[in-house]
């Protein structure tokens, strides 16, 4: 038995591919770098740990990174990275 997958069913399954949470993770863990650069150059902080606080997927996704402090056990600053492009929150 023999299938044809027209066209536009393939780009459709690349889409669904794309948002699936395995390709989303890979996006976080990949703004994890860009938002230890913004927490050190921006906020004059030391990164540690790195949690993700939000996370919306769409047309202008952003993720919210928690970025912990190793100069103090309380301290930590918010990045939110765009696109790869990190600004600092707090």
């Amino acid at each position: 038995m023999r299938f044809i997958v027209p066209s536009a069913a393939l780009g459709a399954l690349a889409l669904c591919l794309l948002a699936s949470p395995a390709v989303q993770g890979a996006n976080v863990s990949a703004g994890q770098a860009e938002a230890k650069e913004a927490a050190k150059s921006l906020g004059n902080c030391t990164p540690a740990k790195v949690e993700v606080m939000s996370y919306a997927t769409g047309r202008s996704g952003q993720t919210v990174f928690k970025v912990g402090c190793t100069e103090d056990k309380e301290a930590f600053v918010l990045v939110q990275c765009r696109s790869r492009i990190c600004t600092l929150l707090r």
